[in-house]
């Protein structure tokens, strides 16, 4: 399982999806969080019924571990973080499915599971791949459980993915909820000060409560806090000074008070990472800078979806940390102007690496961070661009045809000629891949025919 997209905690600015012409209201009358059950096994059932309720594992990249489970995986007794070169014949032995992940098709279904909200809901807030948060109106708040149940069933039906929704006044609650509602009955609505929310929190521990951390956990257990119910009712104070404004924070959001920023608008990222660990070490420098040319253009793509640019780049090699004489190497180039061209940015990836590495080694990971990132529009305004404007013009228009063709026809259908084909030898391992992708033409199943007699 890829990792989760990074939201700056659960009291910092939300990003998320908003419907163009709308701005959601700055205090929503109610949260909902939507689940999506056992996400990575769940996408690999969609097209696999034979494996429903069947033990369904998936691995880490490079098949290092395992990171997504079934519930009938996890009764045999395997767990998440399982390395699977250690566990290979266990899984075997019990009949588990094992699958490398296919990062296409999660991302896939998780927009297809967004869209679907957005037809309930006017605002959605995806806060990782597998869940989202959805204010609330006072429209839908009147009929909150409703709607969770309309939630619930249709993301089933039209997606086929199951979910599990959690209700409440704050995120802090509806995340409570969600938790729960694992549970219980799959749609779960709580209220602050009602007697179920109380039992619930008596029967949780603090670490069950959005926010709280193994640390925060550990200190408030030191306190004699050892439920849920038990941090709701602390000094709001008390808890700002062991746990800092997070542990206040969320005292107040237990009791029903929203502490979360006014603004439920989408924010800029500050950086970007592309970076990947080889399935086979490389010492050829060709291999090397071709792999991270491919970064380069995957960064720039997704600056363009986003609406982004990027003023600063830096690349990082290094071999393995584990070997004899382990070697980390990075090297920033600042650009004469923010952009998305993945022309741009693969010719400055490039440079960069010609500063930083050391010939001979036996790489194993390598990858670029973007930087300095502007909105498209404020690089528009600012002076001293590389390029004139008809320049920039015919740059954009290039890369937004590449876009266009990679998303009909499958990622890097059309790729620049510094980067390396689909299938370079370095390339993750995956061995337990599934010939399953909604957005690869290659991939879709074959229907033959046969003549009649």
């Amino acid at each position: 399982m890829p990792e989760k997209h990074h939201i700056p905690g659960p009291f910092g600015p939300p990003r998320g999806r908003v419907e163009a012409g709308r701005k959601p209201e700055s205090k929503p009358e109610l949260w909902a969080l939507v689940d999506c059950a056992c996400f990575y096994c769940s996408c690999e059932r969609l097209f696999r019924p034979d494996l429903k309720d069947k033990p369904v594992v998936v691995l880490s990249n490079n098949d290092g571990g395992i990171v997504a489970i079934s519930p009938e995986a996890k009764e045999l007794g395997f767990k998440r973080g399982d390395l699977y070169f250690k566990k290979e014949k266990e899984l075997k032995a019990a009949g588990v499915a094992v699958f490398s992940s296919n990062y296409a098709l999660y991302g896939d279904i998780s927009r297809r599971v967004v869209q679907t909200m957005e037809s309930v809901a006017p605002v959605v807030l995806q806060y990782s791949i597998d869940e989202a948060f959805v204010p609330f109106n006072r429209t839908l708040a009147l009929s909150a459980t409703e709607v969770g149940q309309v939630l619930y069933d249709r993301v089933r039906s039209w997606v086929g993915v199951p979910v599990r929704v959690g209700l409440g006044p704050t995120r802090t609650l509806a995340k409570f909820a969600n938790h729960w509602a694992k549970k219980l009955s799959g749609v779960l609505a709580l209220e602050a000060g009602s007697p179920l929310l109380a039992e619930l929190l008596a029967k949780s521990p603090p670490g069950d409560v959005w926010g709280m951390g193994r640390r925060s956990a550990a200190k408030l257990e030191k306190r004699g806090i050892d439920t849920a119910l038990k941090l709701r009712d602390m000094d709001p104070l008390e808890a700002g000074k062991l746990l800092s404004v997070t542990g206040r924070r969320t005292v107040m959001e237990l009791r029903g008070i929203q502490c979360v920023t006014d603004d439920l608008s989408p924010s800029f990222r500050r950086t970007m990472v592309s970076s990947r660990s080889f399935g086979t070490k490389i010492t050829d420098p060709e291999a090397l800078a071709a792999a991270v040319a491919g970064h380069a253009a995957t960064a720039a793509e997704r600056l363009r979806k986003e609406g982004l640019t990027a003023l600063g780049l830096t690349v990082f090699i290094e071999t393995s940390r584990f070997g004899r004489d382990p070697f980390q190497g990075g090297a920033s180039i600042e650009l004469k102007s923010p952009t998305s061209s993945a022309l741009e940015l693969v010719a400055a990836a490039k440079k960069a690496l010609a500063s930083c590495h050391a010939p001979g080694k036996l790489y194993a990971k390598c990858g670029i961070m973007l930087h300095d990132l502007f909105s498209a529009e404020e690089a528009r305004r600012m002076d001293g661009t590389l390029f004139g404007g008809d320049e920039r013009e015919r740059t954009e228009g290039l890369m937004g045809a590449m876009d266009q063709i990679n998303r009909k026809y499958g990622k890097k259908t059309v790729r620049l000629a510094a980067e390396a084909g689909k299938k370079a030898y370095w390339d993750l391992r995956r061995d337990n891949l599934s010939r399953i992708s909604t957005t690869d033409f290659d991939l879709l199943p074959l229907v033959s025919a046969g003549r009649g007699r």
